[in-house]
């Protein structure tokens, strides 16, 4: 049985104050939302947009070939960006910006290039800051432009002029500053157009939802109430901006003689349009275009491997070594089944005791086994790696290595080593699944049967038992096998040995559940042990 040994290579939490701002600013912008709100508007938006599906797919079309312009911008201003990473690396943004506080997502489009893309920091922060800027100067332009036409009073002319004129300032003011690195390509008119064209295409969610309100807002008043609410987004503290696009948006809708109950439904709607389609496509550029964000989730397709080599030199051992940790009650009546001779070879008995606390060690050498103490319980995966590091010192034809609980019988090693002795594989695991299986708990069947089916995805290939404890090695892949951490080894072992090119086969064994000690696994503890190990062999191999 094993504890838990200390596991580095873990990957940093993420950031506990940011889901904490995260939640403390939107429950009381969602609540002042949902108690002011007109829920008969919003009924009637909603209703219309149920019986009108057709128009709503046009409208996210619309939306999207927003981004889609965006996409195209940023690589006029960054050549060596692909548009597909630029199309990723824009709804990455979308995604954080609508999970994460204080417009966080913008960081993760410039990690996205960075690491999909293979741009460098610099120019990928130059490039974003320089497209925010663009945007700035745009949509304040626009605003300022449709607003002087949409709005007739006096004092809404004025709001829209010095709102609008400070947003255009600012852009400038980043532009000129970022003229100075030489990082990137400044924005040409073209980059300029489109930047002002996908805003035009964003506007058109406005002005349909409003249409759907029954409000004739024009397009003009569509450019206005967008504008309105994107610049909001500068003071952005909760996911998705929610509160303060509503605030800009129904600020504009009363400039321009809207009411204002009504005008937060239209843009409640509108942003509730956004978000969906944020969320979504976010999600799928996570993955596309290839590389993904989050790497590669299965093993590369192989060419085919060498041939196994048989094993000719009838003086070479057979090594058999056992991975133990407290098993004072089995050890003895394990090491004493392993068989003297197997295939017409002798067998050499290892037992590597890693760190037991009773007299496990003792009890296996008094039974005729050799060996190895380790100091402290390090893990199954280092016992594994110990064990291997052992057997190759005997020079052996083949080497295996099973539980020293009693649940796999020795007695089968024969079956184990055939095929890698004959020249058939590098690499034999023993399924329990095609054997016999005497007991196995019905949680720890369903488990395994689950974990083996997701290691044959990730493996692109037929595994029968991904955690079977009875394995045997060619001196090849013995030498080639690396155990990545030492808290397991059944996944990582087998995913590194295939990427490496090691042929592989599974031959049907016996299994008994153990009657003595306790096993080490946990379904927590393992699945936060082993799957980020198996991401890390997966984008290593």
């Amino acid at each position: 049985m094993y504890g838990i040994p200390n596991r580095s290579g873990e990957g940093r939490r993420f950031p506990r104050w940011l889901i904490t701002t995260a939640v403390v600013v939107t429950i009381p912008v969602v609540w002042l939302i949902a108690t002011t709100v007109d829920t008969s508007a919003l009924g009637l938006v909603w209703g219309n947009i149920l019986d009108r599906p057709l128009q709503l797919v046009l409208t996210l079309l619309a939306f999207a070939a927003a981004f889609g312009i965006r996409a195209i911008a940023w690589s006029r201003v960054l050549p060596d960006l692909p548009i597909g990473q630029s199309w990723a690396g824009l709804h990455m943004s979308l995604l954080g910006n609508h999970l994460l506080p204080l417009r966080m997502g913008e960081p993760l489009r410039i990690l996205s290039v960075v690491r999909r893309a293979g741009i460098d920091w610099p120019r990928a922060t130059a490039s974003t800051v320089t497209l925010r800027a663009a945007d700035m100067v745009a949509i304040a332009t626009l605003g300022v432009v449709a607003g002087v036409g949409a709005v007739t009073a006096w004092w809404a002319i004025i709001a829209v002029l010095a709102v609008g004129s400070v947003a255009v300032i600012a852009g400038i003011v980043w532009l000129r500053r970022l003229r100075r690195t030489g990082a990137v390509r400044l924005p040409d008119l073209a980059v300029i157009g489109l930047t002002a064209g996908a805003w035009g295409l964003e506007s058109v969610v406005m002005y349909q939802v409003a249409s759907w309100a029954g409000l004739d807002i024009g397009v003009a008043g569509a450019l206005v109430v967008t504008s309105a609410a994107v610049v909001a987004q500068i003071a952005a503290i909760a996911p998705g901006g929610i509160g303060t696009y509503e605030a800009g948006g129904v600020a504009a809708m009363v400039v321009l003689g809207f009411d204002p109950a009504l005008g937060l439904a239209v843009v409640l709607s509108a942003h509730a349009i956004k978000t969906a389609y944020s969320l979504l496509v976010g999600v799928v550029a996570l993955g596309v275009p290839s590389p993904g964000m989050l790497g590669k989730l299965r093993l590369s397709k192989l060419s085919q491997p060498d041939p196994p080599v048989p094993a000719t030199d009838q003086v070479k051992p057979i090594v058999l070594f056992m991975p133990a940790y407290n098993e004072a009650e089995s050890v003895v009546s394990v090491v004493r089944r392993v068989p003297s001779k197997a295939a017409g070879r002798d067998v050499i008995c290892l037992v590597i005791d890693d760190g037991s606390t009773d007299d496990t060690a003792e009890l296996a050498r008094e039974a005729g086994a050799s060996v190895v103490e380790l100091s402290v319980n390090r893990g199954l995966g280092a016992a594994v790696r110990t064990g291997f590091e052992e057997a190759l010192k005997h020079d052996p034809a083949a080497v295996a290595f099973c539980d020293a609980d009693g649940e796999y019988a020795p007695e089968e090693l024969d079956k184990l080593v055939a095929p890698i002795l004959e020249g058939q594989a590098d690499y034999v695991v023993g399924s329990r699944f095609d054997g016999e299986i005497g007991r196995m708990l019905p949680h720890r069947r369903f488990g395994n049967l689950v974990l083996t089916r997701l290691l044959s995805w990730v493996a692109r290939r037929r595994i029968s038992d991904g955690q079977s404890g009875y394995r045997a090695f060619s001196p090849r892949a013995l030498a080639a096998a690396e155990v990545i951490h030492d808290f397991n080894y059944a996944q990582v072992l087998t995913l590194d040995l295939l990427a490496k090119g090691m042929t592989y086969a599974e031959v049907p064994i016996s299994y008994r559940f153990r009657t003595t000690g306790e096993s080490f696994i946990k379904l927590g503890r393992y699945l936060r042990a082993v799957v980020p190990a198996v991401y890390r062999e997966v984008n290593t191999a």
